[in-house]
């Protein structure tokens, strides 16, 4: 609930403190003293746009903190703390808003700054306040319907219609792509198989182009390599002029000999024979490489002729013959999954024909659970209304499930609210039948229907009582005052009758000079609410006629 308002440099406010209570506490005061100042800066605090006309003219700033005890108020701390926002005492919380005289506007909870949408989410679960148009809403189908699903409770329906809603859309556009598509698919699924066809023909290992280079060298070169190896197989090991292995080891035969007279040439020697065995083995692998060495010609036909091709088809495919292999792989994938979709696309329309049914299924059990609900807060809000001077009122509300309705996340229903006031007259949407008062009734009636439902602690109603006066005024403030038995309620009234049934009273009252005006708010003891409601009854005359009256109205109200 509101602890405590306190209002600097506001529009016509210098500076204004106000504790509040629990219960109903009226608001009253003279036109135009500034009755709703407080629920206007209310409504800054939970995230409404600012502006310079809003600072008090001299001043450089208006500053608005509103004190909430959060006790019981589970919502709202959970969000404080998915937030971070919690204080040391998370039974409370501080609201603070900045308004510059340039019209720039800071936000803080306990301390910490926040984005307007953030006042915005986090007010929801502290007040609602309903304007003197507030009750207009009841007027539009949409609000009706949410009215019906707020009494129902049925929010995990509501939900399940959300989800088969946006998984039949989701499924709808899937398939339109893959539809829209189809001709270019088409057109690369030809393409494609043709490609396909004529690689899986070459049939290109991985890796083969590697070695086929490698070949295509070698057996091109064939003449010149056996000539070469036995050149040098000859020098090495065969030629009886003097070959390598045997001026080698003719050295190493020499230096044997003077070994036993200079230790020194003891690692030449070593050298000597390690190399001896090198040329030896080398030589033994180049015989083995002459023998091995063919030359055939119509392998090298073969070779050339595949050699070739690989490089035709890398051109062909614009990339290296190295990735040819890996680009076959990709298009033989890339065709496969072309092929897939036409599978897909047979499966998609089934799969959206199944979504489409479930959604049907979801929005049948939504608006079977709204009927029921509509017909029992019908029932109830007629039941409250003729107890408001309203005693031939009759209420309709029809929920009617429209299949050739575009579907929405909300389902198929329409939702009609329908009224008759008096007897004989046919029941009618309200706009068509009920007064500005009568709206104002039947509003505050699902007020109070729906008030454990919305769990709001706090509602503040800005002269919502305007055109309704004497029995009718009686009732309503009856009504606003079971309201304030189990939430905070703050009323901006005119009527004595609905003023008297207040738990507590605030008094508006406005001192000007010749330089500015300022706005006060004050609490009326017993006495001065004996007072101010004889003002109310008498106007600026107050007699003793008035303040009897008054006092009557007031005891009436504290004994029921």
């Amino acid at each position: 609930m509101l602890v405590n308002l306190s209002i600097k440099n506001f529009a016509v406010v210098k500076q204004l403190t106000v504790n509040l209570e629990e219960g109903l506490t009226a608001i009253t005061g003279e036109t135009g003293a500034g009755k709703s100042i407080a629920i206007d800066a209310l409504s800054l605090c939970l995230g409404e746009r600012a502006d310079a006309a809003s600072v008090r003219k001299g001043a450089s700033k208006a500053e608005i903190v509103a004190h909430f005890s959060l006790r019981n108020q589970t919502a709202a701390v959970n969000w404080l703390e998915e937030h971070a926002l919690v204080d040391d005492d998370d039974a409370s919380c501080f609201i603070r808003r900045v308004i510059s005289r340039e019209g720039r506007s800071k936000a803080f909870i306990n301390g910490s700054p926040v984005s307007l949408q953030q006042l915005k989410a986090f007010g929801q679960y502290l007040i609602a306040i309903h304007g003197q148009n507030t009750h207009l809403q009841l007027l539009k189908d949409d609000y009706q319907r949410k009215l019906v699903d707020q009494y129902a409770q049925h929010s995990q329906l509501e939900a399940d219609v959300r989800n088969t809603y946006q998984l039949w859309k989701e499924k709808q556009h899937e398939l339109k792509t893959l539809q829209e598509k189809a001709e270019q698919r088409a057109d690369r699924h030809q393409l494609l198989s043709y490609q396909v066809e004529e690689l899986n023909e070459f049939a290109l290992a991985e890796d083969e182009f590697v070695e086929l280079e490698k070949e295509h060298r070698r057996l091109s070169h064939g003449q010149t390599l056996l000539e070469q190896a036995q050149t040098s197989f000859y020098h090495l090991y065969e030629s009886d002029e003097g070959n390598a292995l045997s001026i080698i080891q003719s050295g190493l035969d020499k230096l044997s000999e003077l070994e036993a007279h200079d230790s020194a040439l003891t690692p030449i020697i070593a050298l000597l024979n390690e190399a001896s065995i090198q040329v030896e083995e080398a030589a033994s692998e180049l015989r083995a490489y002459c023998d091995g060495l063919e030359i055939d010609p119509l392998r090298l036909q073969q070779v050339e002729s595949r050699y070739s091709k690989a490089m035709e088809l890398a051109r062909k495919h614009a990339v290296t013959p190295e990735a040819l292999y890996e680009h076959h792989q990709q298009l033989v994938s890339e065709f496969k999954t072309l092929a897939n979709d036409e599978n897909r696309l047979e499966a998609l329309s089934e799969a959206v024909v199944e979504a489409k049914q479930c959604y049907m299924a979801a929005c049948k059990k939504l608006s079977k659970s709204r009927q029921i609900a509509a017909a029992k807060l019908g029932t109830a809000i007629e039941d409250q209304i003729r107890q408001m001077n309203m005693p031939h009122a009759v209420v309709d509300l029809q929920v009617t499930m429209r299949d050739d309705k575009p579907p929405t996340p909300h389902g198929l229903d329409d939702v009609t609210f329908k009224v008759s006031t008096n007897p004989g007259q046919e029941a009618d949407k309200l706009e068509k039948v009920v007064s500005g008062g009568e709206l104002s009734r039947i509003g505050l009636a699902i007020q109070v229907l729906t008030q454990s439902q919305h769990g709001i602690p706090t509602m503040i109603f800005d002269e919502v009582d305007t055109g309704i006066s004497g029995p009718t005024a009686a009732i309503v403030g009856a009504l606003l005052r079971k309201l304030g038995m189990n939430s905070q309620v703050l009323c901006v009234t005119h009527l004595p009758q609905v003023a008297a049934q207040a738990h507590n009273q605030l008094f508006v009252t406005k001192y000007s000079d010749a330089n500015s005006t300022e706005t006060q708010m004050l609490a009326l003891t017993r006495q001065d609410r004996i007072d101010e409601l004889a003002r109310l009854l008498a106007g600026d005359k107050v007699t003793e006629s008035a303040l009897a009256n008054a006092k009557e109205l007031l005891e009436s109200a504290e004994s029921n």
